[in-house]
């Protein structure tokens, strides 16, 4: 920020200058010197001696590395007849060139004015090309305040002027005082605003920036010496003590740090078992992009769930606060298309799969994709898992085509084929069987425990039998003797039992439970009575049954009939050791991170599917705890009739990662080649061979049937691109001129930027285009339906009477809304009674606005547990379903933000995407933004005062602990972080736009 003189006088401004050189003003310090210099006995006026114009280095900066040698940094004043400036005669000007523009650069602004004034006075109007690397530094030089360390005017050595131009010259350079010129100088500087960045942001920003200059240097060289912490501030490492705990780094991790591939930013993957700490490893990697390399950061991740706690209970937010640097959430409805262009700070973008995708597509469209330092993609072996996974191999191959200056890091505990892998990503590729802790893998057939020994002939050896004495009752209640497994390790320690079905779950949760000893309720009794309370108020009054039943013993189910709420409390509840056993799905086992003693699993079946090798080393993966437990167990309960197939399974290899562009062909294949065209990646049949060759698909073409090559495949896709009115153009037959440039239509570009699949595409279209001939806006039941997403009506089964007795409570406009999509009353009503149906109505309609409905229902009570009820759907169908709802919304909102006929949707889907995200009443909207914070929390934090997100931003944790019940401390500094972290985010947006709207433009007409 510039000075603001107002009425000052020039004396007034710099009469208390406050420099780095404490009390001692600057001007004070140069007119003392000049003194000095005038007073010299030894000097000699007449002759060509040299008076040293001392050494102005003093102030804060004493290191050792900051300081220069006297010889160095001398600069003389020549006095002999010419009286002009020059460089001492021994130093050529050449060899000093790299010198002077880096001292130079160290200068403030107001010197570097006053050596270049001095120096055009002592030459004249002739320009000498160091003057023009002197004038260069001068209007590229630093914004950080700096110490003065020397001054380096250039002058001409040879070609000296003996005119009397330069007589007179010499008379005005006598004249006037150094101090009256620096004071000249430095005013001029303040009024032209030369500078427009505060003091004290600079002062503030400046804390880490010599750490994080020195890092960054380090990175950059090929140097042994890496540094205070890995080419990082020491900072980084105070901070991972303070928010994980960690003192010291594993071996392994500290050897793929110092991996030769990584100090030369080549592409890595690395596998190593759960658990072995991978994710640390990463998370450097991407500090050191982020504050040494100053570049942006995107880490994908599977599920939305992890997003979150990578946000927000891990702490990567506290860092960015800490740091500097922005974290932005990308997850379901959540982030902003292209992201922001941040010019002071850096940004860490943490996406799921989809969201990644399309931030990769916005970067690539507005020509930033090289803004983008490194991306991070764990569970890598996703790229084998359907549609999904064919989305994961579009986004690395676009980065990987488009950018060569972007490093990929892909990391996993189950690979297998790593070479296709290696030579897609062009990576390098580490491994090692480290484990914290050691897990101890068994089997349990009938009442026998046998360890899985590879060695052995069958895969397994003999450990031991049960020891628990079961009577005839408890035998037939529970013949897997999952109750002695247990009680083996609770309540001392934690335990999980997998079970296939959901409702599995609950059943074997409640049958534990029967059987447990009454000891096991005077366990934190008062904890248990919390979470039962907590709960509670989450369902408003409702609490489920089950749960009711199993919380007292510390015990719970998990899965995806649970709301988010709920399955957030009880996993903090497992956590803390108030739950001391969950019954779960797998989804728990690839979803957060809950750790365990012994990991049951009460059958090798995921559903009716017989579980894969990936998905069971995931599973007992689970399996200790780093620093609590000294070893972990894992037993698989096998049935007789399995027995052979789970020796095949513990002793096969992992499965194989296959490309799935091919088998998910509108998310996978064509939803590729249109974004190809849309981004002008590739816009020739040629071209769009050439990008297919990068992928995945194009490593393993030798898995192709022999009937179609790729090339083929291609061609066949562009082919129906065109005709569903997606492209433009033709598509050359063989052994024809393959360079006929192919263009994407508006529908085209609409769908890839909205990311619609591309199997409903013309039907949304069609769907939006009816709205605009009588959207009915009495409530939003018309818009809701057109943001009911396609891909949920095929498991959704309709209750006819619900359907009917809904259907009766709407108004007369709002039954206009079924009419209008094709739903009759006379349909509904036939179904209710049991009538037989003439009339053909389309069965994907009828079930999407029966899907239609719950959502309505939702939205106006804003209660999942009773439209749950209502409609007969569990909790966790209900709360998926408005997840999804939310993230079509905004796919939706995007689609018609592409195509201007449909420009009255976009108010209207912006505000009814908002809606779906949260589903709470209005004013508790600010506060569900905090990462961590959900419905029954926002409104405990609303009833205290906390009512705005700034209030939870400055909100003392321990003053939120006393006041919020059921928070804990750590919870309620992850809260404030968070918050922190948002509101620091939407200012530095603001900042930006207010920057933009004042920037002056340089292109404006008659101007030079």
């Amino acid at each position: 920020m510039f000075l603001q003189c107002g009425n000052d006088s020039e004396e007034d401004m710099f009469g208390d200058y406050d420099s780095f050189f404490g009390n001692y003003s600057l001007p004070a310090q140069v007119d003392d010197m000049e003194h000095k210099c005038l007073q010299d006995k030894n000097r000699d006026v007449e002759a060509a001696g040299d008076t040293t114009l001392g050494n102005l280095q003093s102030g804060i900066h004493h290191k050792k590395q900051d300081s220069f040698s006297t010889s160095e940094n001398m600069v003389v004043l020549k006095t002999d007849e010419e009286d002009a400036f020059q460089m001492n005669e021994n130093d050529p000007v050449d060899s000093n060139q790299a010198l002077t523009e880096s001292l130079l650069d160290d200068l403030p602004s107001s010197q570097l004015l006053y050596f270049q004034k001095m120096d055009e006075l002592s030459r004249g109007s002739r320009i000498s090309p160091a003057s023009e690397r002197r004038n260069k530094c001068v209007s590229s030089s630093s914004d950080e305040i700096r110490s003065l360390s020397s001054v380096c005017p250039d002058g001409e050595q040879n070609n000296r002027s003996t005119d009397v131009s330069s007589d007179s010259k010499c008379g005005l350079f006598k004249t006037e005082s150094l101090k009256d010129h620096l004071k000249s100088a430095m005013t001029g500087n303040a009024k032209a605003q030369f500078l427009q960045v505060s003091k004290a942001k600079q002062l503030k920003e400046a804390v880490l920036s010599e750490e994080i200059c020195v890092a960054r240097k380090t990175i950059e060289s090929s140097s042994v010496d890496i540094g205070p912490f890995y080419g990082l501030p020491s900072k980084v490492k105070d901070l991972l003590r303070q928010f994980r705990g960690i003192e010291t780094l594993y071996e392994w991790q500290h050897d793929c740090l110092m991996l030769e591939s990584l100090q030369q930013r080549k592409n890595l993957i690395y596998s190593l078992p759960t658990s072995g700490g991978k994710t640390l490893v990463a998370e450097i990697i991407i500090l050191q992009e982020l504050l040494c390399r100053q570049r942006d950061v995107l880490m994908i991740l599977p599920y939305v769930a992890i997003v979150q706690e990578k946000v927000w209970i891990q702490g990567l937010s506290s860092f960015g606060i800490e740091l500097g640097f922005l974290v932005e959430e990308y997850a379901g409805s959540k982030g902003r298309f292209p992201p922001i262009k941040r010019r002071l700070k850096k940004s860490l973008y943490i996406a799921t799969i989809e969201k990644g995708h399309a931030l990769v597509n916005s970067l690539i469209e507005t020509e930033r994709i090289d803004d983008l330092g490194l991306v991070v993609v764990d569970e890598l072996h996703m790229l084998g898992e359907g549609s999904r996974g064919a989305t994961l191999e579009i986004t690395l191959a676009k980065i990987l085509y488009t950018s060569k200056n972007t490093q990929v890091i892909g990391m996993s505990a189950t690979l297998n084929n790593v070479g296709e892998l290696q030579k897609f990503l062009q990576a390098e590729y580490y491994t090692n069987n480290f484990r914290p802790v050691e897990l101890k893998e068994y089997v349990k057939i009938r009442d026998t425990i046998y360890a899985v020994d590879n060695k052995a002939e069958k895969g397994f050896t003999f450990s031991r039998l049960l020891n628990f004495k079961y009577s005839s009752n408890l035998e037939k209640a529970d013949p897997d003797h999952i109750i002695a497994l247990v009680t083996e390790v609770i309540p001392k320690y934690s335990c999980l039992i997998f079970c296939p079905t959901k409702k599995n779950c609950e059943n074997v949760a409640s049958m534990v439970c029967k059987y447990l000893k009454t000891e096991f309720k005077a366990l934190r009794q008062k904890e248990k009575q919390d979470l039962i309370k907590n709960l509670k108020s989450i369902g408003n009054g409702s609490v489920c049954p089950v749960l009711k039943q199993t919380i007292p013993f510390g015990v719970a189910y998990h899965h995806s009939g649970l709301t988010n709420d709920e399955r957030k409390s009880i996993e903090e509840a497992y956590s803390a050791g108030v739950l001391c056993l969950l019954a779960c799905t797998a989804t728990l086992a690839a979803g957060v991170n809950l750790p365990a003693r012994r990991v049951i699993l009460r059958a090798p079946y995921v559903a009716n599917d017989f579980l894969k090798k990936t998905q069971y080393k995931q599973m007992i993966g689970r399996a200790g705890r780093a620093g609590i437990d000294s070893a972990g167990e894992s037993i698989l309960i096998v049935q007789e009739k399995d027995k052979h197939l789970v020796q095949d399974l513990v002793n096969s290899p992992l499965e194989n990662c296959y490309s799935n562009l091919l088998l998910e062909l509108t998310k996978g294949m064509q939803s590729l080649l249109l974004s190809l065209v849309g981004l002008k990646i590739a816009v020739t049949h040629e071209e769009v061979n050439n990008f297919m060759c990068s992928t995945l698909l194009g490593v393993q073409q030798q898995l192709l049937s022999k009937e179609k090559s790729l090339s083929d495949i291609i061609k066949d896709g562009l082919e129906n691109l065109i005709e569903k009115g997606l492209l433009k153009g033709r598509v050359p037959e063989k052994d024809h001129n393959s360079k006929c440039t192919l263009t994407i239509t508006p529908l085209g570009k609409a769908t890839y930027k909205g990311s619609i699949d591309l199997a409903y595409c013309n039907l949304l279209y069609r769907e939006l285009k009816k709205g605009l001939e009588g959207l009915i806006l009495e409530s939003n039941l018309h818009l809701l339906y057109l943001a009911t997403p396609y891909d949920m009506t095929s498991s959704c089964s309709p209750d006819w009477m619900i359907y009917l007795r809904q259907f009766n409570q709407l108004s007369a406009a709002e039954q206009k809304v079924a009419d209008i999509v094709g739903v009759p009353e006379s349909f509904i009503t036939k179904k209710a009674s049991g009538q037989a149906i003439r009339k053909n109505v389309d069965s994907a309609v009828v079930n999407r606005l029966y899907l239609t409905f719950v959502l309505y229902t939702l939205l106006k009570e804003t209660n999942i547990w009773s439209v749950s009820e209502k409609f007969n759907l569990s909790r966790g169908y209900v709360q998926n379903l408005l997840n999804s709802a939310a993230s079509f919304a905004s796919c939706v909102l995007h689609f018609c933000e592409e195509l201007e006929e449909f420009w009255v949707y976009k108010a209207l889907l912006t505000e009814l995407t908002k809606q779906l995200t949260y589903c709470v009443k209005t004013e508790l909207i600010p506060l569900m933004e905090v990462a961590g914070v959900l419905e029954a929390r926002a409104k405990q934090l609303y009833n205290a005062g906390y009512k705005t997100l700034a209030h939870l931003a400055n909100a003392d944790p321990e003053t939120l602990v006393k006041m919020i019940e059921h928070l804990s401390k750590r919870q309620a500094k992850q809260i404030v972080s968070s918050a922190k972290m948002l509101l620091s985010e939407k200012a530095e947006a603001l900042q930006e736009e207010v920057e933009e709207l004042l920037r002056v433009p340089i292109d404006i007409p008659g101007t030079y």
